[in-house]
């Protein structure tokens, strides 16, 4: 009689162990590839509300430029309230040009009710679900949560002590708040403005 003798095979399965270990490694990338997602969502949410920041600091600068080169305002006019300006000093909700023409000025006022935007602080229409604006389904938004200070300062001339009597410095900083966060994001220009044209 013969007995039957075992082989091992060469091939030779995983042990729990290395299961185990394999599981924790593919949990760790995948909990990472959750959070970048994440956080491009977040960042693609915001991306919208920085850009709205980015054209109400652009349009209150351009707006002082325009206001110069018209002789609509005097250069001794272009500064704060505290130095005898007509911009109002600190950050002031957006609310529309009073008679002026200008924001950030004394006289601002709430804007009127505006098609789908209610009166108030300024508003911005964007598309709906179609995602086509002009339609009926398009959206309105409040900027309520947006602020805008207009900060002029002097310069000096070149011996760094004498203010500069021809040249300012204008700093004009959007600030707000998105959805789920109480930490304020700011966004902010500036330039410098001359007396001359």
């Amino acid at each position: 009689m013969t007995q039957p003798t075992s082989r091992s095979s060469p091939q030779s399965g995983f042990t729990l162990i290395e299961t185990m270990i394999a599981i924790a490694i593919m949990s760790i990338g995948i909990l990472t590839l959750i959070a970048a997602f994440a956080t491009a969502v977040t960042a693609t949410q915001n991306s919208q509300m920085n850009l709205i920041a980015r054209q109400k600091a652009l349009e209150a600068m351009e707006s002082i430029y325009t206001a110069r080169d018209t002789a609509q305002i005097g250069f001794s006019q272009v500064a704060n309230t505290t130095s005898g300006g007509i911009f109002t000093t600190g950050p002031t909700q957006l609310l529309c040009a009073g008679p002026d023409g200008l924001v950030n000025t004394t006289d601002d006022v709430n804007c009127p009710a505006n098609g789908p935007c209610a009166a108030g602080p300024e508003c911005v229409v964007l598309p709906g679900p179609d995602g086509i604006l002009g339609t009926a389904d398009d959206v309105p938004m409040s900027l309520g949560n947006f602020t805008r200070q207009i900060q002029i300062n002097s310069t000096l001339e070149a011996d760094g002590v004498t203010p500069n009597p021809t040249l300012k410095q204008i700093i004009v900083t959007i600030s707000y708040t998105s959805s789920g966060s109480t930490v304020p994001r700011t966004y902010s220009v500036n330039a410098l403005i001359s007396a001359f044209r």
